[in-house]
């Protein structure tokens, strides 16, 4: 299913600076189509390392996993979730996870290359929006409706000597297609559209997108209002509509997250990561961090190398770069 990262493969898009994680590309099975994988968790417990799959990694391709029965915890970007029956989770490539004590659930679990997928289902369904929300509960027809998608996609996997490949491929291509799309859009229309307001859905994308890139380098609205055309208010109210919180709360949460990432899986002092992250140095950074957080840096450090899943750290900075309403980080998703 995966295997080491190659050299000179580069960090996932949107993800800076993370090279101590350790980074896992796609592997397709032998006799298998390239770009996308479908197994049950039986079936991943039996062929995967237990001890890899609990460390905190950061694949490049994404994981839509559902369970059927039981519970599994996963943790994605220091967030922590208990997944019961009839919960999906999404998680993007780049984005750090983990997955806990796979013994205790069942359910079935879908591995795709962002490439896999055409050019036009990819940007519909926003595949690399990793500030989406990480898990989603789906019931009634909704849940019916990704059930029976999922159910066509895993058939169509399994069967390899019914057509030629290249048409198997284009079968898996568009069934992986509908399970995206209905995913991205589980309870309809206004599901991925900030309430319908088409403006301020497109201004939170723009906002989105230029935090990604430069949030290391400005922490302040205005000049993000500056940069993009709007007034600083018309950023915060998008941001608000789609992500649940204000322009300022969403710009901390990724400089957050992005601390809780180097801290985590780095050997940098606190003096390199402030520079790193635009403070001008170690003690802004750990005031910064500290009133974000809830826990210092080093506290924070000692906290997830201490203990499997960082259970103490992500119980004192609880919401913090949260899925839930959008936030940042996705969860994480």
């Amino acid at each position: 299913m995966v295997k080491k990262r190659q050299e000179g493969e580069g960090p996932a898009p949107g993800i800076a600076d993370l090279a101590e994680i350790p980074e896992v590309p796609f592997s397709a099975p032998a006799g298998r189509p390239a770009g996308v994988e479908v197994m049950t968790l039986a079936e991943l417990r039996a062929r995967a390392d237990a001890c890899q799959l609990a460390t905190p990694h950061r694949p490049g391709f994404h994981h839509l996993l559902t369970v059927d029965s039981g519970r599994l915890l996963h943790s994605v970007d220091f967030r922590e979730h208990v997944l019961a029956p009839g919960d999906w989770l999404w998680s993007r490539p780049g984005q750090v996870q983990h997955f806990g004590d796979l013994a205790g659930a069942e359910g079935r679990l879908v591995l795709f290359e962002s490439g896999f997928l055409d050019p036009s289902t990819a940007a519909a369904a926003r595949i690399e929006d990793w500030y989406g929300p990480a898990v989603r509960h789906l019931e009634g027809a909704a849940a019916h409706r990704m059930d029976e998608a999922l159910r066509q996609l895993h058939h169509e996997f399994g069967e390899l000597g019914g057509l030629p490949l290249e048409v198997h491929v284009e079968v898996l291509r568009h069934l992986l297609a509908v399970l995206v799309l209905r995913a991205a859009y589980p309870a309809g229309p206004a599901d991925g559209g900030a309430d319908g307001n088409c403006e301020a859905s497109e201004t939170y994308l723009q906002f989105r997108d230029a935090v990604e890139r430069d949030f290391a380098r400005s922490r302040r609205v205005a000049d993000y209002a500056k940069a993009l055309g709007y007034a600083p208010r018309t950023l915060s109210r998008a941001t608000e509509i789609a992500a649940g919180v204000g322009a300022k709360e969403f710009i901390d949460r990724r400089v957050v997250l992005e601390a809780k990432r180097l801290l985590a899986h780095g050997d940098r002092s606190a003096a390199r990561i402030a520079d790193r992250l635009g403070f001008a140095d170690a003690t802004n950074f750990t005031k910064f961090f500290q009133r974000r957080a809830g826990i210092t840096p080093i506290a924070f450090r000692t906290a997830v190398r201490g203990g499997a899943g960082a259970t103490g750290a992500e119980e004192v900075a609880e919401g913090v770069g949260a899925a839930g309403g959008g936030s940042v980080g996705g969860g994480a998703g």
